[in-house]
Parts: structure tokens; C-alpha cells; sequence
């Protein structure tokens, strides 16, 4: 049976409680089920026990993550989440330090993850499809969405983890398409992470 973490990097504020991250959350937790997958679920604004959480990583063949766009980033939650639990993995069990040895000290930084699991992200966001990955847009100069996410990705790949695809929902402030989203959310689940298992 295949194992799904599934972090909810969500942080509630007046004017965004999480109602549409945490419906990501449930429809992809029930697509999961559905198709044999065992769950395990975090929280991240939530109260956790960081040697559980490490167990979480080490347990899972995916690590599936639903989170707001930020500031460009992450929540504060979900940051500070992985500031505790990344940095308690960090010399032991989920990665041998930072991949340099007293041979090479210049060379594989950041190569010395342990696990051996894949992760995805899925982020709400209030930018439009439309401000990526086009050179006129003058705020984002062109970038792609991944390349905003670069410093995201970057961490799960210190501990080893192998990136499938992200996923976006776009524009969910102002002009929202939620039905259209979740169709959209439940074939990315299927062809980019169940089918590639």
C-alpha cells in the first residue's frame, strides 16, 4: 500500500480561513483513499509533535503539500513548522548534514538527504494564471511558478525528495473559478501523482 503525508500548510486570517485549502486537502485525501493509499495528515497551525512529524516523512512515498502563496512564500505556520522539523531531521534522520565530507569540502552541498520519496505542492494563489511566465508581466519579469517556489523546492530536496508536478489554483480572491479548479486539481492528482507511482 502506497503512503501519503499530507501537509495543510494553511494559516487562518480574517480574510482567508482556509475553507479552500482545506477542500484541496479533503478532495485529495478522499481520491488517495479511493485509490488504496494510506493517509497521514498535519496541520501546520495546528499542535504537533516534532518527532512524529519526522516519523511522517520517513514513513511516506509522497509528501503532499496544499498551501497558500504567502508573500511570495509560505504561511508563518507552515515556516515555522519546518524550521522545527526539518532542522531536528536535519543531522540524523532525514539527512546526513548538508552532503560535504572532509574529502570534498566544496563539493555536493545539500546532497545529503536520506529519504527516498517524492513530494508535491499545490498552492492557492491570489496571483492570476496570466502574471507567470511572461517577460512583459513587470512584477514577476517572466518567472514561472516553480521559480517562485524555488527556496520550497530546494528544502524537500535536501532531504532527498523527488519533485512531481505543482499544481496552482490561480486568482482565488478576485476571481475565483473553484468548480473549474477542482476539476482541474483532481486530474492533476490522477496523471501527475497517482499514475506515476
Amino acid at each position: 500500500m502506497k503512503k501519503i503525508f499530507v501537509i495543510n500548510g494553511h494559516q487562518y486570517y480574517p480574510f482567508a480561513e482556509g475553507k479552500l485549502n482545506k477542500t484541496f486537502v479533503d478532495k485529495a485525501t478522499e481520491l488517495f483513499k479511493s485509490e488504496g493509499y494510506e493517509v497521514k495528515y498535519t496541520a501546520t497551525e495546528k499542535e504537533y509533535n516534532v518527532d512524529e512529524e519526522i516519523e511522517k516523512f520517513l514513513w511516506a512515498d509522497v509528501v503532499f503539500v496544499q498551501s497558500p502563496l504567502n508573500w511570495m512564500g509560505i504561511s508563518w505556520s507552515f515556516k515555522k513548522y519546518l524550521d522545527e522539523v526539518l532542522t531536528a531531521g536535519m543531522m540524523g534522520k532525514l539527512s546526513a548534514g548538508d552532503g560535504r565530507n572532509a574529502e570534498a569540502p566544496k563539493e555536493n552541498y545539500g546532497l545529503g538527504g536520506l529519504l527516498d520519496a517524492k513530494y508535491m505542492f499545490s498552492f492557492t494563489a491570489n496571483a492570476p494564471k496570466e502574471a507567470f511566465n511572461d517577460p512583459n508581466e513587470k512584477f514577476f519579469k517572466g518567472i514561472s511558478e516553480d521559480d517562485l517556489l524555488l527556496p520550497m523546492h530546494l528544502n524537500m530536496e535536501w532531504f532527498g525528495l523527488k519533485p512531481l508536478a505543482t499544481f496552482f489554483a490561480y486568482d482565488v480572491m478576485k476571481n475565483a473559478d473553484i468548480p473549474n479548479d477542482l476539476i482541474r486539481f483532481n486530474k492533476h492528482i490522477k496523471e501527475e501523482l497517482i499514475q506515476k507511482m
